[in-house]
């Protein structure tokens, strides 16, 4: 059985998914793009801001469905720019300080509303 997780401190889906879904003890988190939850805005800022950002709003909604950054067992980071790797990776590991989960990076052509990153992640209890 599967259950949709949702908070008001991340961005609310801006198409036909959820920000999380919850089955079997895994929490596959949707790809979170740097939208303020506030005013539903795409922030402007370099690829640091919007990464802290994009990886603040992914653990609001693990915290909202009871896990946190410990439990993400990978992740997926697509790059508008590969240019930019150095500068998200810095902050990426701020957030991922012991036992970082396993990772895959791209190059993407395009990002929805012009982001410069999106990250998806799935954690396990």
């Amino acid at each position: 059985m599967k259950k949709i997780i949702s908070t008001e401190n991340a961005p609310k889906a801006i198409g036909p998914y959820s920000q999380a879904v919850e089955t079997n003890g895994m929490l596959f988190v949707s790809g979170q793009i740097p939208i303020d939850p506030k005013t539903g805005n795409l922030i402007d800022g370099d690829i640091s801001k919007q990464t802290e950002l994009v990886l603040t709003n992914i653990g609001n909604i693990l915290k909202t469905a009871g896990y946190d950054y410990e439990n993400v067992v990978k992740t997926t980071c697509l790059l508008a720019d590969i240019k930019d790797f150095a500068a998200m990776n810095a902050v990426y590991a701020t957030f991922f300080k012991v036992n970082p989960p396993a990772r895959a990076a791209f190059a993407v052509k395009d990002l929805p509303a012009g982001a410069k990153l999106e990250i998806e992640v799935i954690a396990t209890k």
